[in-house]
């Protein structure tokens, strides 16, 4: 690499030249630089992102993780990933050297975090800092996999948050139904909801269903994929996980429901989207029908709670269950346990009588 300055602007300029990935030599300059020392920095800075050197700044490694890690997730999920990075790490650790980063560091950001309150007093949620807290470690165990950090200090500092709220709520089958008379009065708002609960399918789910996904004569729907508004964009990803690609079974009323809400559509072609909505359209749909029908309001992702609940109360398995909602069973078990009958008694019985024989 090599500074000079430009007689004409009096700003300096630096031409580099590196080997890309495949072994090619390159060459590339950047000017406009108001300092020598400005220049130079920079030259340092491109010097050790090229060798991998962790000499350099946290802004430049999270470039270089950008570049690794980019391509192998999901846009909207990195859409999520990049908006916490540019808001809540890269202005405190942005400046900071990757290799002198310390536990104690971290510490001090938390504590930001956890005393953070917006206009209206509110603090984070605890699910929210720990998701924050997540990202930051992520980078951290990124550069301790491939670029030789010696450790990830987020491990020291310990993390923040909590993993899930603590209440999980959901309406009986007599709330559900209750909503979904006031929902009448709109057809797409009503088989929109019917989906969500007696299919226990996710929001960008259903957003994304057509016509070819259905086959009436078996009664089933095929979740194959999930819509995401994403600057400004229409965009339709595979589902959330591998477990998610699914054919569930409905029951023969909502196949009824559906052939009947096909027929009112105009003009539909066959992998076009059939609730051509918003998310934000289904929000302000479940103010109005929770408010009209007297019944407590529930997030749209709840509706989802709503029918492993009532799957619960029938006698279903969590394998089964499931395989119908897209979740490996360990999660139904673990997140649902409150919910299933409890063995206890039970058991107690059986060993009782297996002591006494």
């Amino acid at each position: 690499m090599a500074v000079y300055k430009e007689e004409k602007t009096g700003t300096w300029r630096v031409i580099y030249r590196y080997t890309d990935w495949n072994g090619e030599r390159k060459q590339s300059q950047k000017r406009g630089f108001k300092t020598k020392r400005d220049a130079q920095a920079w030259e340092r800075e491109q010097l050790n992102k090229a060798t991998s050197n962790l000499d350099m700044t946290f802004s430049s490694f999270v470039e270089q993780y950008t570049a690794d890690m980019k391509t192998r997730i999901k846009e909207n999920t990195w859409a999520t990933k990049d908006h916490i990075i540019r808001t809540k790490l890269l202005p405190y650790f942005g400046k900071l050297k990757m290799c002198n980063i310390t536990a104690k560091q971290i510490i001090t950001w938390q504590n930001e975090m956890l005393n953070h309150k917006d206009d209206k007093g509110k603090p984070y949620s605890p699910v929210y800092l720990k998701t924050v807290h997540n990202q930051l470690s992520a980078i951290f165990n990124h550069a301790v996999r491939y670029y030789n950090l010696k450790e990830n200090p987020c491990q020291k500092a310990g993390s923040m948050g909590k993993k899930k709220n603590r209440e999980m709520l959901f309406w009986t089958k007599a709330e559900y139904l209750k909503f979904a008379e006031a929902m009448m009065d709109k057809p797409l708002s009503y088989y929109a909801f019917e989906m969500l609960y007696w299919c226990g399918i996710r929001e960008g789910e259903l957003l994304a269903l057509t016509p070819a996904d259905f086959d009436f004569e078996k009664c089933t729907v095929s979740i194959n994929k999930s819509y995401q508004r994403l600057n400004g964009q229409d965009l339709i990803t595979t589902p959330k996980t591998e477990k998610s690609n699914r054919v569930i079974t409905m029951p023969q009323f909502l196949a009824d429901e559906m052939q009947d809400y096909l027929k009112m559509l105009y003009d539909v072609g066959e992998h076009d989207r059939m609730f051509t909505v918003t998310k934000s359209y289904l929000h302000r749909e479940m103010d109005r029908g929770a408010k009209e029908a007297g019944v407590k309001r529930i997030r749209i992702h709840d509706i989802r709670h709503s029918a492993v609940s009532l799957l619960i109360d029938m006698g279903f398995s969590a394998t089964a269950i499931a395989d119908r909602v897209g979740h490996e069973s360990i999660d139904i078990t673990y997140n649902y346990a409150h919910l299933f009958p409890s063995k206890q008694a039970e058991m107690a019985d059986k060993l009782n009588m297996e002591r006494s024989v």
